[in-house]
């Protein structure tokens, strides 16, 4: 493409001036920027100061955010407006959070986490999208004054367990508020922004397909990186590099051979570490060809020192499994290898040492505390859910201050948290997904490599893949080419939602806006194309009939008769061993069909049989048409039609009356429900409403609250084989279990799924735990890392939170006391 002319510059450059002209608040805004702001940046400031709402979808790292701040940026020069951020997870909220408190100050800036609960009044609120979802049902004087609501990570709906929340939130905000939708890069975000158009209004779809930062692929063979795509052709054609399909194309007994050449054409030229030429950072790693294929893996801490004399650290290596992540440190301590000098190790302790203060010595002990601390001072960390909330923090610290060089990752660092690498390494492209190894997805490779790249920081990203026996290099360029990661709604109504939605806005309102939801969207557009394939079907249906139409008598009648007969005689003949009742029944059946197709008039037709074929032609086209409209009639209203299944399930239980002309109100235990959320508030409900926990004390309350929301290992029994604490608790599990046995059939019985039965495989720890053991004692009786007891713990404490407010005494007063025997050392410990 050839550079515009001088004309063509002038009309561009009058153009921008006279659009900073009408948009002068984004300007403003842009100018204050450390970096020059993107054409889609700039796209969705605009749409946002011409009062729209935006949905702006672009790859991970391209800066999606700085629509979301000037957001903020619009809400903070009018007295009295506020502004909301959501995320879907703690430590971004967190994260965010301080972000924000740098630039509008502390007075400024609130937090709501569930468990976390900082300046809640304040003009700019961070917080989990629950929070805000619950904001709305209970009507929050919080929501006054509200103008703007950040949905950052909103293809989070796509999540089957937490997705429906985004899509509860995006229903029910006043129509006056401003949302800013902030998405990963998504293969159907069209069909997404037409429906936040149609349930938000004037919404402004963004879409960009461009890294700030340019990835560049390689695959590491041996100690060589090879460039995944031919530089000549370019990504755009996915041209692998033919040196990488003669790799794989090579076997035999040749392979000992060229490892021998490959040695000499190393002592030659000096061996590999002294052709290297370390390079400014940004630039391509000089990278040797590779004549010979030289395939064994080489160990982790000589990829370290290859990436480190090629200038490409700081790395992140994606592990798919937390144990692997931890003994990759180990192995990398054990080689000795340090990253670090020694003024940097000396701030990574002093950091380390200020933000563990208020931790307990001999908490630290049972941590591996010192362990941790060595290696990072060598450069080196894991980072993953088992890791206690601090210690990720304090890594994601370290690691954006470039003084962690080297971090190895599961797959959840890819979700959002800000920890930009200059290369990221991927040893393996499958992983375990709980029941089987299966391939990473092109959007997982997309999210993961995504962390490539530091804007302003680096010329370009890499990614690199390690090499494997059966690696196929064009299946990893179809990886790395395709943006295939489609958005679909995993919306459901809760009883929750049920009971909210009726108090609010009765019955047929409820319907309604459920029928508005993007689950029922996405349902109606496929049903668009199903209507118009029935439509196409039926114009052939009209033909094919013409075609067999004949002048003796109606011939889709008799082909009718013909299709039953043949149809009846498949069956007889596959039916061998029917009784012999049946079969005679078969016989008179198949003798009437016989006589009234001899005695129809088309029977003497000369050209019956030309008839027929058409006529066979119709009949199979008409069985699919009919499918297809029985396709439309199960998707048409689907989600309303499960609303009324919940209704009913409520109605049976006493949370709704339905009066006689059927309108719906809630009952007091309904009025209970409308504040009990998660995956079991049917089953809270009705334990309240009987009375199944009011003998526990605070520990045992904490007990049975952990059975509720812990969710065991696909390996781990789901009833508990461990120990279980005695007493009045093993009384409630029992009632609680039997309770949800009754539960669950009353939800088959009205074709809703139901729900697993609660996990007693934790309740010995919290139990424990609620009585003030000791840490080691307690992960002990856990068996599991400090970092998911922690998550437990606190999604316990959320249920208790719960009952310590819908509850009566005794039942409140105790959750409170188990509330506060939970939330103890570890627990309640946070570095915000």
């Amino acid at each position: 493409m050839s550079d515009p002319g001088p004309a063509e510059r002038y009309a561009r450059a009058r153009e921008s001036a006279e659009q900073n002209r009408i948009h002068a608040i984004t300007a403003e805004f842009a100018a204050s920027q450390e970096f020059e702001l993107d054409d889609f940046q700039i796209e969705g400031c605009r749409a946002l100061e011409d009062g729209k709402s935006v949905l702006v979808a672009a790859p991970t790292g391209a800066g999606k955010t700085i629509v979301g701040e000037f957001a903020i940026h619009l809400a903070m020069r009018e007295p009295g407006v506020k502004a909301f951020y959501t995320t879907p997870m703690k430590a971004l909220s967190n994260q965010k959070f301080r972000e924000l408190q740098q630039v509008y100050g502390e007075s400024e800036v609130g937090l709501l986490t569930g468990d976390t609960n900082i300046n809640g009044n304040a003009r700019v609120v961070v917080m989990t999208t629950e929070v805000l979802r619950n904001m709305l049902y209970a009507d929050s004087p919080a929501l006054r004054g509200l103008r703007y609501v950040v949905m950052d990570e909103v293809h989070y709906l796509a999540d089957r367990f937490r997705g429906a929340v985004w899509e509860e939130v995006i229903i029910h905000l006043p129509p006056a508020v401003r949302m800013i939708s902030l998405s990963a890069t998504v293969s159907n975000a069209e069909e997404f922004g037409d429906w936040l158009d149609t349930v938000r209004g004037d919404t402004a779809v963004i879409v960009s397909e461009i890294r700030p930062v340019p990835l560049e692929q390689h695959v590491l063979v041996r100690g060589d990186l090879l460039p995944l795509f031919d530089d000549r052709a370019g990504i755009a054609t996915a041209q692998v590099n033919q040196e990488l399909m003669r790799i794989r194309s090579f076997k035999g007994n040749n392979y000992e051979n060229n490892r021998r050449a490959q040695s000499s054409n190393s002592a030659r030229h000096g061996g590999y570490q002294s052709s290297r030429r370390r390079t400014k950072h940004g630039n391509k790693p000089p990278v040797r060809p590779a004549n010979v294929p030289r395939m064994e893996r080489i160990d982790r801490p000589e990829v370290i020192a290859l990436l480190d004399r090629a200038n490409l650290l700081p790395a992140i290596f994606f592990i798919f499994s937390r144990v692997g992540c931890d003994a990759a440190v180990q192995q990398v301590r054990r080689s000795g290898l340090r990253l670090t000098t020694a003024e940097e190790r000396a701030e990574i302790r002093a950091t380390v040492e200020e933000r563990t203060r208020a931790l307990h010595d001999e908490d630290l002990a049972v941590l591996g505390y010192w362990d941790w601390l060595s290696n990072l001072e060598r450069g080196v960390a894991s980072h993953h859910a088992g890791l206690l909330p601090a210690f990720k923090e304090v890594v994601e610290d370290l690691y954006r201050r470039r003084l962690v060089k080297v971090v190895f990752a599961t797959e959840t660092l890819a979700l959002g948290i800000n920890m930009p690498a200059r290369t990221v390494v991927l040893e393996k492209l499958e992983k375990f997904n709980g029941e089987a190894r299966v391939a990473i997805t092109s959007g997982e490779y997309t999210q993961l490599t995504g962390r490539a790249g530091r804007r302003g920081i680096d010329v370009e990203g890499h990614a690199v893949i390690q090499w494997a026996e059966g690696l196929d290099p064009q299946s990893v360029a179809a990886l790395a080419s395709r943006r295939t990661y489609p958005l679909n709604s995993s919306f459901r109504p809760t009883y929750n939602m049920a009971v909210n939605l009726i108090d609010q806005f009765g019955r047929p309102r409820a319907r309604e806006i459920l029928e508005s939801s993007f689950a029922q969207f996405q349902a109606d557009r496929a049903v668009v194309g199903l209507a118009r394939k029935v439509r196409e079907q039926e114009e052939s249906l009209a033909g094919y009939k013409k075609a067999m139409s004949c002048d003796r008598g109606d011939f889709a009648e008799y082909s009718g008769i013909r299709r039953e007969l043949s149809d009846l005689e498949r069956t007889n003949r596959k039916d061998a061993n029917a009784s012999r009742s049946t079969r005679d029944a078969r016989q008179k059946q198949l003798a009437t069909l016989r006589r009234r197709m001899q005695r129809h008039p088309c029977h003497q037709c000369p050209e019956r049989e030309d008839h027929a074929r058409w006529g066979e032609r119709y009949w199979r086209m008409k069985r699919t048409t009919d499918q297809l409209r029985r396709e439309i009639d199960n998707r048409t209203g689907t989600v309303a039609r499960i609303f009324d299944r919940v209704v009913d399930v409520l109605h049976t239980l006493q949370y709704v009356n339905i009066d006689d002309e059927g309108v719906v109100s809630l009952t007091a235990a309904g009025r209970t429900m409308r504040r009990i959320y998660g995956e079991r508030d049917l089953l809270v409900a009705e334990s309240i409403r009987q009375g199944l926990w009011n003998k526990l004390d605070a520990p045992s309350l904490a007990a049975l609250a952990c059975s509720l929301v812990y969710e065991p290992r696909r390996d781990e029994s789901g009833s508990g084989e461990r120990a279980l604490p005695r007493g009045a608790f093993r009384v409630a599990l029992a009632e609680t279990l039997t309770l949800w046995q009754e539960l669950d059939d009353l939800e088959q019985d009205h074709k809703l799924p139901g729900s697993e039965p609660p996990a007693a495989g934790l309740a010995q720890a919290m139990y424990s735990w609620a009585r003030g053991g000791m840490l080691d004692r307690v992960l002990s009786e856990a068996d599991m890392a400090a970092g998911d007891f922690v998550r437990w713990s606190k999604q316990t404490i959320d249920l208790l939170d719960q009952l310590s407010l819908v509850a009566d005494a005794p039942l409140a007063t105790t959750a409170r006391k188990a509330l506060d025997a939970v939330r103890r050392g570890i627990v309640a410990y946070g570095t915000v």
